[in-house]
């Protein structure tokens, strides 16, 4: 994106009054930002532009790990772009990849019982060894148990903030939030560094976190949980919600009862949402079939599955080399890979490493 674009989104993004969808409205009117910026203040729709919020943005993303994305260019994610009133801009810490590749959304109550958290926690850290990338608001209770599980399990997370990438809420997740970087995590916030805790903010951060996954798991959640509205904009979004049930005498499970009856998966294992959840290969419209199959020849595998298949070795392989190697997209990779493990070709190791099962030997 040229620089004066870039400066010209950001004006915009800045300017009151304008939020995601007035944004898209403007650029089904006019060919880019630029034109519709123009537009604005020579009509004094604008009273001006806030060349300090600018600034701020452009050095913040001049800082070593830090991205800013903007919607309509490669680095925005495809799933996110297809909700109606996606964020312009994205402000990113840590591996900007993660967002494009296959998510599941773990959510539920700030305030779990032991269980719950327990089972949050080994739900990503079963499912993020699948390929999945898990993806939660780094809220106290649930959200936290299902990060944890994935750092634990060296798998992929994304923590979706609702303030500055910068604030930390609440305070007690730096350490959680500093470890999700460090295992080659993601934050991602749509309000610019410095942003403060906006009780406003929350409810619409639960819009991206949806947006973002294919699917949502509500794992534990009352019947006035703000869970429950992510598990509302994900079915908007036509994507799957997911709910764990529980005992009928715990408040903490009606709401995940409620979804059920509502036509939500009810889930028990992570089979229950690897057969539901169709991976998709390029958007999420374009489906893949992950029954498992008794099978060690190629022969059953499609054409970009035979040909990823082809760039993964016997030894341990990061994903970033498969993806480097085979040329195909992040996406693509890892919605592949869980296919070709569930298949019997590959397996999963500590570390997101990948390495091809022998082919004398017997699938489970």
């Amino acid at each position: 994106m040229q620089d004066s674009e870039l400066r010209a989104t950001l004006a915009l993004r800045h300017a009151r009054g304008i939020g995601p969808v007035k944004y898209q409205t403007l650029l089904q009117h006019f060919p880019n930002a630029n034109q519709a910026l123009q537009h604005l203040l020579q009509n004094d729709h604008l009273s001006g532009i806030d060349e300090a919020a600018i600034e701020r943005d452009l050095a913040w993303a001049q800082q070593t790990g830090n991205h800013l994305v903007i919607k309509g260019t490669n680095r925005y994610p495809a799933a996110l772009a297809e909700i109606p009133d996606a964020p312009v801009t994205l402000y990113v810490r840590g591996n900007v990849n993660n967002l494009s590749t296959t998510q599941l959304a773990i959510v539920g109550s700030r305030n779990p019982s032991p269980d719950g958290c327990r089972t949050a926690s080994e739900f990503a850290r079963a499912l993020s060894k699948t390929g999945l990338t898990i993806t939660s608001g780094l809220a106290s209770g649930i959200d936290a148990a299902a990060h944890q599980g994935c750092v634990h399990a060296h798998g992929k997370t994304i923590a979706v903030f609702g303030t500055g990438i910068d604030e930390i809420y609440p305070r007690k997740h730096l350490t959680l939030a500093e470890q999700i970087l460090e295992n080659d995590g993601t934050l991602v916030s749509e309000y610019p560094a410095g942003s403060p805790v906006s009780r406003q903010n929350f409810p619409r951060r639960n819009r991206i976190i949806s947006g973002l996954s294919a699917g949502t798991l509500i794992v534990e959640a009352s019947l006035r949980s703000g869970s429950l509205i992510t598990a509302r904009l994900a079915s908007e979004q036509g994507r799957e919600v997911f709910a764990i049930p529980g005992s009928i005498h715990n408040p903490l499970t009606k709401g995940c009862h409620s979804l059920i009856k509502q036509g939500a998966k009810l889930v028990e294992s992570i089979e229950d949402i690897c057969e539901e959840l169709y991976y998709e290969t390029q958007t999420l419209m374009s489906k893949v079939d992950i029954t498992p199959k008794k099978t060690t020849g190629t022969d059953e595998l499609d054409e970009l599955m035979s040909s990823l298949l082809d760039h993964i070795s016997y030894n341990p392989t990061s994903i970033d080399d498969i993806i480097h190697q085979s040329g195909l997209s992040a996406q693509s990779v890892t919605s592949s890979l869980l296919v070709l493990e569930l298949q019997g070709f590959v397996q999963s190791l500590p570390g997101g490493l990948f390495s091809k099962i022998n082919a004398g030997r017997s699938n489970p």
